[in-house]
């Protein structure tokens, strides 16, 4: 399996290994456009690794702060209290740059960086580049995705 995102079309296509399409989802990139900066809040561009996944077996809508679950299940009200977070939800898939110089290592490494494939609310829209530079998803469909790629499968970005 291999994941292709295209930035221009805000989806995200889950392929066999010989690029058969498995899975189309509507995604949301960054707000800010593309680009490798570290602090820049855009989407990197290229080729990139699953390098962690985590929120295995956790519920729809789980909370995460700093890669961890907090325990809370997102809700309008819960993001009432805290208006100021950046709803990373139900499963981080955390990528990797896979181009040394570009996307990988000093100021331009995405894993440092902490870009994500995430869950995000249900009242965020799709198909409308709006997220701080991650990859937002619906939590049905990262849900889904979690559970059928491993650890290492490939992801390619483009504009």
């Amino acid at each position: 399996m291999k994941i292709n995102i295209s930035v221009a079309d805000q989806t995200l296509d889950l392929l066999t290994d010989d690029g058969a399409l498995c899975q189309r989802y509507p995604v949301s990139t960054a707000a800010n456009g593309t680009g490798e900066q570290c602090g820049s809040y855009q989407t990197p561009r290229g080729a990139h690794i699953v390098r962690a996944k985590i929120g295995s077996g956790l519920p729809l809508g789980s909370v995460f702060v700093g890669r961890r679950a907090t325990g809370e299940i997102w809700s309008s009200e819960l993001s009432a209290a805290y208006p100021e977070r950046d709803w990373i939800l139900t499963r981080i898939l955390w990528l990797s740059g896979s181009e040394p110089g570009f996307n990988r290592l000093g100021k331009v490494d995405s894993m440092r960086r902490y870009i994500y494939i995430h869950g995000t609310p249900d009242s965020e829209p799709m198909g409308v580049p709006n997220s701080h530079g991650c990859i937002r998803m619906r939590n049905v469909d990262v849900a889904e995705l979690f559970e059928r790629i491993p650890v290492g499968t490939s992801v390619r970005i483009t504009e």
